[in-house]
């Protein structure tokens, strides 16, 4: 039988669940019909990936799929439990921060030899396929792609007569024109620009283009004090020109969709990642639109880059049928649409045509955006280090510092790397 699991009757009955599952680490009734799926995710994505469940029953009527899923910060705990008790799920739903370490300890199978056969992912295109590799082997197929992007109210830059971001603008342009965002002010406590100084994916993204990178290969930091002092500095004379808003605003922002200070009301542009389109949308009552990050220089390279918003990979023991399913998710029409954009934009070209006539405007939007970002985007970076999660709150936690007055962007950019460096050590 297949069924989806929530998240409440797992968490009572989790080994109930298990019990009904198979064992990833190869129990003959796991290899002949049955497999376990496990993500983390909202309902709203259970749901979906329940459709595409029922859907691959048409194509493989004999397979059944338990599914089992969890919020983020539950389930990477859970899936290291069932990894390290050789109880891995056949399918698994898996991070590029985490892809490295579960591949690297041998707990994924290698797909290589599948690409072309099982996996017919070859239009996914060589960067989004290398998305799934460690060292040279393919560990995980890419269920959808995006990039960091700018999110804006249109109609509130209008009202203060200013001209909304633009593909090809500077980081200068952008804090003139904020500036002057703040001498019209359509209303009162409104900015132009929340305040990306302590934003992890913006930092990172400025850092390439500046040639620098958020780590390196070898899993420490890629950039000097002198970098984040830049970086910090560039944002408190912003605060300064009263282009962005101010630190205690800032502070409220808990760096979720909820708490944005677009989604408050209290600035037109924000700094998030393309596939959370839908959800700021849904959240602001103005008519939102996408645009690239800006530049240093018309000339200059973009620093932007396709994510894999996530990855599907298989634990190492995962029988044939695995195969099957996830290539029905990410290159069979029925498969992909009953995904949707939920997970990203599709990395097939061909399978987002055929997505595209059931979307809505909003997501018509995400596919625009990363086609208009794909000429321009540079490599994947290295997979973040063990840590960086941490040292993400610590740069957050310092940009607020330089806004409130405690630090100068000298001592934040020190500060920063003194801290991550620790961390980063510490492992």
């Amino acid at each position: 039988m297949t069924f989806s699991v929530t998240r409440r009757s797992l968490l009572q009955g989790g080994a109930a669940a298990l019990a009904l599952g198979t064992l990833g680490g190869g129990m003959a009734f796991a290899q002949a019909q049955r497999l376990r799926f496990l993500w983390w995710g909202s309902q709203e994505r259970a749901d979906r990936t329940q459709a595409a469940i029922t859907a691959y029953k048409s194509v493989a009527p004999d397979v059944d799929i338990v599914g089992e899923f969890a919020g983020w910060s539950d389930y990477w705990p859970r899936l290291a439990t069932q990894v390290a008790g050789r109880n891995a799920p056949d399918l698994i739903q898996m991070d590029y921060r985490y892809i490295f370490e579960y591949a690297r300890r041998v707990a994924l199978k290698d797909l290589s030899g599948e690409v072309g056969k099982g996996l017919k992912i070859e239009d996914f295109g060589q960067t989004n396929i290398d998305a799934g590799k460690v060292d040279g082997k393919l560990y995980g197929v890419n269920l959808g792609v995006n990039s960091s992007a700018m999110v804006y109210d249109s109609a509130v830059w209008e009202k203060a007569k200013t001209e909304p971001p633009k593909p090809g603008i500077t980081w200068e342009e952008l804090a003139d024109r904020g500036e002057a965002f703040a001498k019209n002010k359509p209303r009162p406590g409104v900015f132009a620009l929340a305040d990306a100084g302590g934003v992890e994916p913006s930092f990172e993204l400025w850092l390439r283009q500046n040639g620098k990178a958020l780590y390196t290969a070898d899993g420490k930091l890629g950039y000097e004090p002198a970098d984040a002092e830049k970086w910090f500095a560039m944002w408190e004379d912003m605060r300064k020109r009263k282009a962005c808003v101010p630190a205690d605003i800032q502070a409220l922002d808990q760096l979720n969709i909820e708490t944005n200070a677009i989604t408050t009301g209290k600035a037109a542009t924000a700094f998030m990642h393309s596939n959370q389109f839908v959800g700021y949308q849904k959240l602001n009552k103005g008519k939102l639109a996408l645009n690239p990050y800006p530049l240093l220089s018309a000339s200059a390279p973009s620093g932007q880059y396709l994510k894999p918003s996530m990855l599907l990979s298989l634990s190492t023991n995962a029988p044939e049928a695995a195969i099957g399913f996830a290539n029905f998710l990410v290159e069979n029409p029925e498969g992909v649409k009953a995904l949707g954009l939920e997970r990203g934009v599709p990395a097939s070209t061909a399978m987002r045509e055929i997505l595209v006539p059931q979307l809505s405007e909003v997501e018509k939007a995400m596919v625009d955006y990363i086609a208009l970002v794909t000429p321009n985007v540079g490599p994947l970076p290295p997979s973040p280090p063990p840590g960086a999660g941490e040292v993400a709150f610590v740069q957050k936690r310092i940009n607020e510092e330089v806004g409130f007055g405690r630090k100068t962007p000298k001592q934040a950019g020190e500060d920063l790397v003194t801290e991550a460096s620790a961390i980063l050590k510490r492992g």
